[in-house]
């Protein structure tokens, strides 16, 4: 077979096909390469620029020499026809004598089926990092890795990795008729392996990308994705067995928000952030011992810039290789799930950064983003803005918010801005912006896919939730889109964190003129389900710390914070804190270094945190906090008008129970005050803000009162009390 005319071996192919393989130029090479019947038997061919000489193995044992039929490196055989489908390896002997045996890319069968490909241009794939990206599989008996990625405006398109020396000639991948999706199974290519994808544009220009469905990515500075198999066994099936049928908008949720980088740190390690799995035990004991029910992380999707937080994605599928594997981020979300932890992931489909490696201009067009400048960049922070219009795109988003939640478990996202996405002029001014085709501001497009990413959560993860970073007065953020709503489960309410923060930061001398800014919040409590959030953008950019924010001398900052963390457990929605907050630092977070955990000795601190103790326990046992969140029957003012004494009274209750709410917003003690009460009964206080234990001030406190058959407030009975300074008191009926 050797002496067989090359003319013959390459007869049937189109002028400038082979020049086209040579250059790395050929969007269709398996019409080349690999085997192809003709009347005098199966022509074989394969290119490899390196080799000096190429042979076909068949059956592991018969050798078939190779002829070179043009350089570099294309060799081709004629075999005899034989049973199908063929399978045969390939040998390449190199100048210095090595030699390679592998099975030939070029004979298997897409991988990526018809359905999956009509799915994925429909916009609906919901299982879609099964189809891209890099999978680890066996192929008629073979194992490698399927890879598989969407260019469509590319010319050609080349796998490149460690396998084949980052030569982009060696493995060019096929087009998949009109769908944009190029494809290409690699024998003998496993987990751990380094790749990315070369493409040629239409410009004649070479772009060297990332996948943008890798399931992990090499550690910044590189830049490479990495094929990954999950071996993980999870040990979560009671927490994912009780998921589906959960009504998160009537349980309890207090959030604790870490940044996993700056948590803790080991100093005598280079100073080095912990990984996934040194984290997960320790993160879960701490926040399981202060009664969060959940943790929030900031983005851990793969970023290349540390000091962005994570806000900035260039790898949407792939858990930052900062902490470790994605089966040790498994590892972390499966400890907070056997300990009764929530998890969820901070969530960034508003913008992606021009980093040339990743999304941006991926196939030598606007394929991710917008083309046109007023829709493509976010002048606040120099990033793309996504193509929500594109059905590509949304499923390339909508898969990959899934992803999170079923192969990782986690339990709910927060959308990181929200608002951003939702207004075409956002951060704009007049003429650099277009209108909608109604006219309007709105941006439709990211409307339509908000609501679909919502839909689709709601029916492909039940029991997970989605949380909105919305803040401007968009109606009906957490409506179903079948009401007209965006779908979210939650919202941010951030109008209530302005307004509280700006309160507590006044002078208590002043509060009496501020007083509205505590009660405007319950005009629109129930227009929304909300979550209060107390996050990390409150302790950054010059903004102080959470404790240096409030007035008042030592003493007195710690009095106003163990009040304003009291009101905000004990008021209307869920709540959200930023890790510190149990240590009051008096410095501004800093994402290089370590939380200060040496300040938890301080006297002053150790109270704070037994406080959180002993009010996460009470918020968690009390249904009366939680449960009719969406009810506006189950919070009731007693008293918000007292502005002169800054004080300020009201109800939660639930089934027939209750708990009455009294703060004194000054630092002045308010003896013998009135409050008017529901039952004929004697109350009791449950939680004082003002305890020598938390680091109060020692006046003696009403510990219990009959409740006495005077209306007052608007109630039938009431109780006096003598109100600590810069104290919230919680009281509940006596039980018998």
């Amino acid at each position: 077979m050797s002496s067989t005319p090359p003319d013959q071996m390459m007869a049937g192919l189109a002028g400038g096909e082979v020049d086209a393989l040579l250059r790395g130029d050929h969007r269709q090479p398996h019409d080349l390469l690999g085997p192809h019947a003709t009347a005098d038997g199966i022509v074989v061919r394969t290119f490899m620029p390196e080799a000096v000489a190429a042979e076909v193995v068949v059956d592991n044992r018969r050798r078939i020499p190779m002829q070179r039929v043009a350089d570099p490196g294309l060799f081709a055989a004629l075999l005899p026809r034989g049973r199908a489908p063929l399978r045969y390896q390939l040998s390449f002997r190199y100048p210095d004598g090595a030699t390679w045996d592998t099975d030939d890319p070029y004979r298997f069968d897409p991988t990526v089926g018809e359905m999956d490909r009509h799915l994925f241009n429909e916009g609906t794939h919901r299982r879609l990092w099964n189809v891209l990206g890099a999978q680890v599989r066996v192929v008629d008996g073979v194992e490698g890795t399927a890879f598989a990625v969407w260019a469509p405006n590319a010319r050609a398109v080349s796998l490149v990795g460690d396998f084949n020396r980052w030569d982009g000639r060696r493995n060019p991948m096929r087009l998949l008729d009109t769908s944009g999706i190029f494809e290409l199974f690699a024998p003998g290519v496993g987990a751990g392996a380094r790749y990315k994808y070369e493409l040629h544009t239409a410009d004649g220009s070479l772009r060297v990308k990332t996948d943008p469905y890798a399931r992990a990515m090499e550690e910044a500075p590189g830049t490479a994705s990495r094929v990954v198999a999950s071996t993980y066994a999870w040990h979560d099936d009671a927490w994912m067995d009780q998921r589906p049928g959960l009504d998160h908008a009537r349980r309890p949720m207090t959030i604790y928000e870490v940044h996993l980088g700056s948590w803790a740190r080991i100093p005598e390690d280079g100073d080095r952030s912990l990984t996934y799995r040194e984290i997960a035990v320790r993160l879960v004991e701490h926040v399981a011992r202060l009664g969060f029910t959940h943790v929030e992380l900031m983005p851990i999707a793969e970023h290349p810039f540390t000091g962005s937080w994570g806000y900035q994605v260039t790898g949407y599928f792939a858990p930052t290789a900062r902490y470790g594997t994605p089966d040790d981020f498994r590892f972390f979300v499966d400890c907070c799930h056997r300990a009764g932890i929530g998890v969820i992931l901070d969530w960034v489909p508003a913008h992606f950064p021009k980093d040339d490696y990743a999304l941006r201009r991926f196939d030598g067009t606007a394929l991710y983003e917008h083309d046109d400048p007023r829709r493509a960049e976010h002048p606040d922070w120099g990033t793309l803005i996504f193509n929500y219009g594109r059905n590509e795109v949304r499923n390339f988003l909508i898969a990959n918010a899934l992803y999170w939640l079923r192969e990782f478990h986690v339990d709910g996202l927060r959308v990181d801005a929200v608002a951003s996405m939702l207004y075409l002029d956002y951060s704009r001014k007049a003429g650099e912006w277009v209108p909608n085709r109604q006219g309007g501001r709105e941006d439709l497009e990211a409307v339509a896919f908000l609501q679909a990413m919502n839909d689709a959560v709601r029916q492909d993860a039940p029991g997970c939730f989605t949380v909105a970073e919305e803040s401007t007065a968009w109606p009906n953020v957490t409506r179903s889109p079948a009401e007209g709503g965006l779908g979210f489960t939650f919202k941010w309410n951030m109008g209530w964190m302005h307004d509280t923060l700006a309160y507590f930061h006044t002078d208590p001398l002043f509060r009496r003129y501020h007083h509205d800014r505590l009660t405007f919040a319950m005009i629109y409590e129930y227009s929304e389900q909300f979550v209060m959030p107390l996050s990390h953008d409150e302790v950054v950019h010059g903004k102080g710390s959470l404790i240096n924010k409030m007035p008042g001398d030592h003493w007195q900052q710690f009095a106003n914070l163990r009040v304003l963390l009291a009101y905000q457990y004990t008021r209307p929605g869920k709540q959200l804190l930023f890790m510190g907050t149990e240590l009051a630092s008096t410095r501004e977070w800093n994402h290089d270094t370590s939380l200060d955990w040496h300040l938890a000795a301080d006297p002053l601190r150790a109270g704070l945190d037994r406080f959180l103790v002993r009010l996460g326990g009470l918020y968690r046992g009390e249904p009366d906090f939680w449960r009719g969140d969406p009810d506006p029957d189950a919070f009731q003012w007693i008293e918000c008008c007292d502005r002169e004494r800054s004080v300020m009274s009201y109800l939660r209750r639930w089934d027939g129970s209750h708990h009455v709410v009294i703060l004194n917003l000054t630092p002045i003690p308010q003896p013998a005050y009135r409050v008017g009460v529901p039952a004929a009964a004697t109350y009791q206080t449950v939680l004082s803000s003002d305890d020598a234990e938390f680091g109060g001030s020692h006046l003696p406190a009403t510990a219990g009162a009959a409740a006495e058959a005077m209306p007052w407030q608007g109630q039938p009975h009431s109780v006096v009390l003598d109100l600590p300074p810069l104290a919230a008191l919680v009281l509940a009926v006596a039980r018998t």
